[in-house]
Formats: C-alpha cells, sequence, structure tokens
C-alpha cells in the first residue's frame, strides 16, 4: 500500500516537475536527452578510482579467455575496468584497438589504452596508470602493474588510444 503510495507520488512529480523549470531558471530536459548530457572526461578516471581497482584485482592470474576473479585476461581486464565506468569496450584486443582517438606516447593519462604487438597476429593491451606505467593482466604474473620503458615492452609498444570523451 505504502510503496504504491510513493510510485504514485514520484509519477505525479516526474509529469509536473517541468512546469516549475521556471522556479529554479533552468529549462527542463527532455526525456529522452536525460542521460545524453552525461558523458566522461579523461579527468573523470582518477589515479584513485584505478588504483581502488587495481587493489581489487592485483594478483588474479591471467587465463586466456577468463573475464573473472578466477583468471582473466588482458583484454577482458580492461572491458571490466572500463564497464565499472559505463563505458562499453569491445571483448577482444582486436575490437578494442578500434576504439576511441590515437593518443601520442607522450601525451598518455590516466585511463589510456596502451596497445603492444606481441607477435605479428596478437596484441596486449593495458590501462595507462600515470608515471610511465601500465595495469595489465600479465601471463607470469597476473593483474600487475609494470613499466612502459621497460625493455620488452618498450621493443613491442604499438599505439595508445583514449577512448573516453
Amino acid at each position: 500500500m505504502i510503496s504504491h503510495l510513493i510510485k504514485i507520488i514520484l509519477f505525479s512529480l516526474f509529469i509536473i516537475s517541468p512546469l516549475f523549470a521556471h522556479y529554479i531558471h533552468a529549462e527542463p530536459l527532455e526525456r529522452n536527452s536525460l542521460f545524453a548530457e552525461l558523458s566522461l572526461r579523461p579527468s573523470d578516471i582518477s589515479q584513485t578510482k584505478v588504483s581502488d581497482f587495481y587493489n581489487k584485482w592485483k594478483g588474479v592470474k591471467y587465463k586466456w579467455g577468463g573475464s573473472s576473479k578466477a583468471g582473466i585476461d588482458c583484454s577482458a581486464l580492461t572491458q571490466v575496468a572500463f564497464k565499472k565506468l559505463h563505458i562499453n569496450l569491445p571483448r577482444t584486443t582486436m575490437q578494442q584497438v578500434k576504439q576511441g582517438t590515437v593518443v601520442e606516447k607522450e601525451e598518455l593519462k590516466v585511463g589510456d589504452l596502451v596497445f603492444f604487438k606481441t607477435t605479428p597476429q596478437q596484441r596486449h593491451v593495458g590501462i595507462y596508470v600515470g608515471k610511465g606505467k601500465f595495469m595489465h593482466a600479465s601471463t607470469s604474473k597476473g593483474v600487475t602493474i609494470s613499466e612502459l620503458d621497460n625493455p620488452y615492452w618498450l621493443a613491442h609498444y604499438e599505439l595508445s588510444k583514449r577512448v573516453t570523451s
């Protein structure tokens, strides 16, 4: 009974709220564009958010095709991380590398994707965390943070992409 009454009140407020918009000196948003104004900027991906995510996934073992804490691969890690930010990334590195805009290595910001060409047919992906480091699912260490200027990663670096707006 009470929940029914609350639903009626909320629905009524939803219907009449545009009528009172002029009292608060604001234009009412069209119903369809209510959430269209919400978008993430690179600055929205803070060091704190990345750190919190890393602390929850640190050490999870690498598993090709895995996408859970039982085992995860590099592209699933980036997909899960961005999903927390309400950004949908495709599942594979081959698809992820096609997203966003290219960013020069010197212009990297926290949250940018970094891609490596590990073999002629394979890529590896991680998330830039600042100070020349990136988070990724390593085949040998699981979810970890590595240095971009590590000789191995330096030799295999391909490009970076910014997928936030």
